[in-house]
């Protein structure tokens, strides 16, 4: 693998930024456009592209695969758990009034928040896996 370093800075430069629109898109997705899947994709994007430009076994030690699988199980827990606390409360799976009887907007509100948290955990980590492993094949010679 060649050492680009102009694309390396660059990289290393844009990363945090790539990171921090996802943060936004995944805050931002109950007032407006995006939410989980889609801040998954970015943040999924940003671990793609390290691994590009630095290599996949670099990419693998800063995000392992056994971290990604627990935070894909994690994800769906997250989204699973707040139907069951929900329902736990008197209410119905994924019905979020429930999460504050007081105000049930603010529950409206606590809920999309959980459930989009994740569905970007899930999207992301997933996205990383499936990058991982395609190109772990790749590397290891086989078709493609």
């Amino acid at each position: 693998m060649q050492h680009h370093q102009i694309l390396r800075v660059i990289t290393k430069f844009n990363l945090p930024l790539i990171m921090l629109f996802g943060l936004y898109v995944q805050f931002h997705g109950d007032f407006g456009p995006g939410g989980g899947f889609q801040a998954g994709v970015i943040v999924a994007a940003a671990f793609i592209l390290y691994a590009l430009v630095f290599g996949l076994e670099h990419a693998r030690d800063v995000a392992p695969v056994g971290v990604l699988k627990t935070l894909s199980a994690l994800g769906v827990l997250v989204y699973g758990g707040t139907g069951v606390v929900n329902m736990l409360l008197g209410g119905n799976f994924l019905d979020y009034n429930t999460l504050s009887p007081a105000h049930p907007a603010h529950g409206q509100h606590y809920g999309i928040l959980a459930i989009e948290l994740g569905v970007g955990i899930t999207v992301a980590s997933t996205l990383v896996l499936i990058f991982f492993a395609v190109g772990g094949r790749r590397e290891r010679g086989g078709q493609g």
